[in-house]
């Protein structure tokens, strides 16, 4: 279901004391620091982290930063003034400068340490050490944990610098991968789709470094050059950033006693998750076997219905491995991610994720990695063969819940109460003949018309009339059924609610940082305006240039239509 916009939050934080003096530090305090680390933060050069639950470690500061955006949503979600923009040391330490911070701030970040794993099969290749010990936030340092309003956040700078999880890396980010992660937080939120979010976005002035991408007019699946980038450090804000890899990193520990307290980290970082992302859920009296049995079918309700909510927008993810999974079932990774506009069930924008991370595919990434973090919890479990029963009976359901919810999402889609499976599958395929643009569509269907010459609109292919046919059969069937669900005007408006009549456009996201890299970040605005309100009509400006089909020139091209990735 959408979410209704936030009211008004009354601004009451405008100066960055007072940001100050919200700070609550639970994962520091709570969980254990590596003790190999470095005292002052200093700890900037890859190792092998063998224990502890993050490593504390100092951002590195952009050299001469300059403001790009803010989100303004976010800002009055928290109660931050707007006016905390104009503020140096806020500007200070959200572009990497945690020198500003003043008690009960601290003035050092973390990062933290993970493991991989790839549809259910765990890897350590990615790690130089070949030991699993070096996999991490490589570039994401966090720098402030605050208790705002009696919820906790967490704000993390993206592009923060080198961290021992580096794998001899620079730990930048580069302006456009920044923008894109900018822009897409803040868009999936006004979707309605659980998500990270968006804080602040700065640039370096004078620091740059090289990155592989395409030549202009490339249809190549590889970047063929090296370009120069920006640096920049975004902001983004969750109530934590654990992932199902942090669990899988302490069970496999403790799995191969490789470490004599793995186990006790293991139940440690469960107990954090819990407290972080379902204390509102769950009630801490309960013994912790309980605990761990409701968190378990708590995720797997958060994460299928995330899912569902991923393939309702046209949403693919990318590259969905357990690393990238956020523990609190939300979305979290923003690296190769895509729309799709030109109907394909086997969408899939990156070019080193296959058919298995495709859009389609999804609930079954998402299974297997929601098999990764029942299996990372299930040592906390060996002496108690009840919950142990429980627990395996959470993981069976798993497959069952995410093809409910999927059916359910589809049905709701097309507005009907019930799914049909055969109408929703000559849908496809109609949709699949005609290459249909998948947002335009489901806006225009959501108009209820009668002929089926209402939805050429989003066709990107002629169709002959023995097609054209067979859409109007289609649509009649259909419209047959919406009339058993009562008022047709009720039902138009319902689906309104639920498909976007605007969408992320990987070739006008391209405009607005290709002049951001020439300092000019009016498009970059315009986009937050645009992405903020999806479902509504906006104005006639705004519709002729946001509501229509991909021109053909942008089909197949390097870093729109595909890119390899997006660092």
């Amino acid at each position: 279901m959408i979410t209704e916009p936030s009211q008004p939050t009354k601004a009451w934080v405008t100066t960055f004391d007072e940001l100050a003096k919200l700070a609550n530090y639970s994962l520091m305090d709570n969980l254990t620091a590596d003790p190999d680390a470095t005292s002052d933060g200093g700890d900037h050069r890859a190792r092998q982290v063998y224990s502890g639950h993050f490593v504390p470690v100092t951002p590195s500061p952009l050299a001469a930063p300059k403001y790009v955006a803010h989100s303004p949503t976010l800002f009055n979600e928290l109660g931050l003034s707007d006016k905390l923009i104009n503020d140096d040391n806020f500007c200070r330490l959200f572009s990497g400068d945690i020198s500003v911070a003043r008690p009960p701030m601290r003035k050092v970040g973390w990062a933290t340490g993970y493991a991989l794993s790839i549809y259910g099969t765990e890897y350590t290749q990615q790690c130089p050490f070949g030991t699993g010990n070096g996999y991490g936030d490589g570039r994401a340092i966090s720098v402030f944990e605050a208790l705002i309003d009696g919820n906790r956040w967490e704000m993390q700078l993206k592009g923060g610098g080198p961290t021992p999880y580096c794998r001899g890396a620079d730990g930048r980010a580069v302006l456009r991968s920044s923008v894109r992660e900018f822009l897409a937080q803040e868009f999936m939120h006004a979707l309605g789709i659980p998500t990270s979010r968006s804080l602040t976005l700065f640039v370096s002035q004078s620091e740059t470094v090289m990155r592989p991408w395409y030549s202009e007019g490339s249809r190549s699946e590889d970047p063929d050059i090296l370009v120069a980038n920006p640096v920049a450090i975004s902001t983004r804000v969750a109530p934590s950033f654990l992932r199902v890899g942090q669990l899988e990193l302490f069970s496999r520990r403790t799995r191969n006693a490789s470490r004599p307290h793995a186990r006790d980290e293991l139940k440690m970082i469960v107990s954090h998750l819990i407290e972080r992302e379902y204390s509102k859920e769950i009630d801490r009296a309960c013994g912790f076997n309980e605990q761990i049995v409701m968190v378990t079918k708590l995720f797997r309700q958060r994460l299928t219905s995330l899912v569902a909510g991923w393939l309702r927008v046209g949403y693919c993810q990318g590259n969905f491995n357990s690393d990238n999974c956020a523990a609190g079932g939300f979305t979290l990774d923003y690296g190769p991610f895509g729309f799709c506009e030109n109907f394909d069930p086997e969408f899939q924008p990156w070019t080193g994720g296959g058919q298995h991370f495709s859009s389609f595919n999804q609930p079954a990434a998402a299974e297997a990695n929601f098999h990764m973090f029942w299996k990372a919890v299930r040592p906390l479990l060996a002496d108690d063969a009840e919950g142990l029963a429980q627990l395996d009976d959470v993981r069976r359901g798993f497959a069952d819940e995410m093809q409910s919810r999927i059916q359910r999402m589809w049905a709701a889609k097309l507005g009907l109460a019930e799914f049909d499976p055969k109408l929703f599958q000559k849908l496809l395929a109609l949709m699949t003949r005609s290459e249909v643009d998948f947002t335009i569509f489901f806006r225009e269907l959501s108009a209820v018309p009668s002929r089926m010459q209402a939805l050429k609109k989003s066709f990107y292919v002629e169709t002959s009339e023995a097609l054209d046919n067979e859409w109007q059969l289609w649509l009649d069937s259909w419209r047959a059924l919406v009339a058993t669900q009562g008022d047709v005007v009720t039902v138009s408006e319902n689906m309104k609610r639920l498909n976007p009549k605007y969408t992320w456009r990987e070739w006008l996201v391209v405009r607005a940082y290709e002049q951001a890299m020439q300092g000019d970040y009016s498009l970059i605005r315009e986009l937050q305006e645009v992405f903020s309100q999806p479902y509504e009509e906006q104005s006639k400006t705004v519709e002729e240039k946001y509501y229509r089909l991909k021109p053909k020139t942008f089909f197949n091209a390097g870093g729109i239509s595909h890119y390899s990735c997006s660092s």
